[in-house]
């Protein structure tokens, strides 16, 4: 067997980045995201990037700071599925508290659908406590280009950032 290291780097997630992105959503979701990106401009959002040494993008995902006071919302976080359990959604989440911690915040949230254990895992290894339940719903591109409201319970998540 043979190891493999990457050597991973988070910056600024760039409008040119989302050409490379379509293993995290449709292009329903990527249109969204680039929406995101005027927030991130004028600083009511983080938008993060992880990446390898060659500037491979293998991971994404916000922090909103306008969901709720004094708190960083971490949301939209996607792995490439062909790198999951190896780390790199710890490094991500990593990233996003420090921006929180760099803004003078303490406190980080998310939200997680139910269906997703793998991630509630994650979270719950990495300091976060489930504190209520909640519905949510947005659009989603269907495979035959129509988009459609998806709705689903999710758990809310927080942690105490030191």
């Amino acid at each position: 067997m043979t190891d493999v290291v990457l050597r991973l780097s988070v910056r600024d997630l760039a409008r040119a980045d989302l050409a490379t992105c379509g293993w995290a959503g449709s292009d329903h979701h990527l249109a969204g995201v680039a929406r995101q990106l005027e927030r991130a401009r004028i600083g009511e959002v983080d938008y993060l990037a992880v990446c390898t040494e060659s500037d491979v993008l293998v991971a994404k995902g916000g922090v909103d700071y306008q969901v709720k006071e004094g708190v960083g919302t971490l949301w939209q976080l996607a792995v490439h599925p062909a790198l999951q359990s190896c780390g790199i959604g710890t490094f991500l989440v990593e990233a996003a508290e420090l921006r929180i911690r760099n803004r003078g915040l303490r406190r980080a949230e998310l939200a997680v659908e139910e269906s997703n254990p793998r991630a509630r895992a994650l979270y719950r290894r990495l300091g976060y406590a489930e504190y209520d339940r909640q519905p949510d719903s947005w659009d989603e591109q269907a495979p035959d280009g129509s988009v459609r409201r998806y709705e689903t319970m999710c758990v809310l998540m927080a942690k105490e950032l030191p």
